[in-house]
């Protein structure tokens, strides 16, 4: 039994659940200019009311699990990427202090609304060009990072970043499909269109950049045996977009959010594909990252604690506020 792997699959299990669960939300203020003011903005806050704050569990798990796990790696991802973690940190904070003030303080909602969207899309976008600076590669010296301030601005992470704001759109107006009825359904509806095409056509963009990054990523995409393997998933990948907009189209109310679910593992199953085995690129990988196996072992008792309540929590959660939203709800 290879710990190291283990742990790389809960690190990447516990960034998939950030994603998809914070994702929308985090959706939800990036179009928050485009709801109506008054009822339909606050229909779609109350949405996600109940859920928001604990989705970030998952961000704590996934940055706590690679400082245990993988501190090299974190020891030289976080200097590459300072101004991005202090973006998405700051982006985060707005969004928190607006989602309480736009209730508390009314006189200023307007300026608790605007916060509330720029704090969401700053978050969105720092995540997504983080994502795109480690894939680029991150420049090692001995057991350190050796390049310079802005490294991780490049093309290809603003292309990362825009992707990532239009998947989490996508994720927002899909919950709203879900969560909400009458008129405020059918507009969501109308973004979730927009949304997803414009996350189809940047996941293809991203996927066709990759494999012109490093030669070891066209590797594990176009060379023999690996192409045979990895060949479904760009497939299952097509069929599962293509059904997601149809049920958008097609007046389903929850069949859309899944499916938006299944297209983003997908689009992360891709990126560890590309990746794999290193957790940075393009000379550092998992086992030259990763801490002694007496840690490992210790660590994964906790996880093996925690993680299940963590999950049976969440579940209970989403239950309990199932169904539409109605008028009522927090204030």
């Amino acid at each position: 039994m290879d710990l190291t792997v283990i742990w790389a699959f809960i690190i990447a299990f516990a960034v998939f659940a950030y994603v998809v669960m914070d994702g929308f939300d985090l959706g939800i203020g990036i179009l928050f200019p485009t709801f109506a003011v008054g009822r339909e903005r606050d229909r779609a806050m109350n949405s996600i009311a109940p859920v928001w704050d604990g989705n970030e569990t998952w961000l704590v798990l996934g940055g706590g699990g690679l400082f245990a796990a993988f501190p090299l790696a974190y020891a030289v991802i976080l200097p590459a990427t300072y101004p991005l973690i202090i973006a998405m940190l700051l982006g985060l904070v707005f969004r928190g202090v607006a989602f309480e003030f736009r209730w508390r303080d009314p006189s200023h909602r307007a300026f608790w609304d605007g916060a509330f969207t720029g704090g969401s899309l700053v978050a969105a976008l720092a995540q997504g060009m983080t994502l795109g600076a480690l894939l680029q590669g991150i420049e090692v010296d001995g057991r350190a990072y050796a390049g310079s301030w802005f490294d991780w601005l490049t093309p290809y992470t603003l292309l990362t970043g825009l992707g990532t704001v239009a998947g989490y759109a996508l994720l927002g107006s899909t919950w709203l499909i879900w969560k909400l009825d009458g008129d405020e359904q059918a507009h969501a509806r109308k973004l979730a269109v927009r949304s997803a095409a414009a996350t189809i056509v940047l996941m293809g963009a991203v996927s066709v950049y990759n494999i012109t990054l490093n030669p070891e990523y066209a590797a594990h995409w176009l060379a023999a045996p690996q192409i045979y393997w990895v060949a479904p998933v760009p497939i299952v990948t097509a069929i599962i977009a293509i059904s997601m907009v149809r049920a958008i189209t097609r007046d389903r109310n929850s069949k859309p959010f899944w499916l938006a679910i299944a297209l983003f593992f997908l689009g992360m199953s891709g990126l560890g594909v590309t990746i794999w085995p290193y957790v940075v690129p393009p000379g550092v990988t998992i086992w030259d990252a990763a801490a002694p196996e007496s840690s490992q072992i210790f660590m994964l008792v906790g996880v093996a604690i925690t993680m299940p309540l963590i999950i049976a929590y969440t579940i209970w959660a989403y239950w309990v506020f199932r169904g539409k939203v109605a008028d009522e709800g927090y204030h």
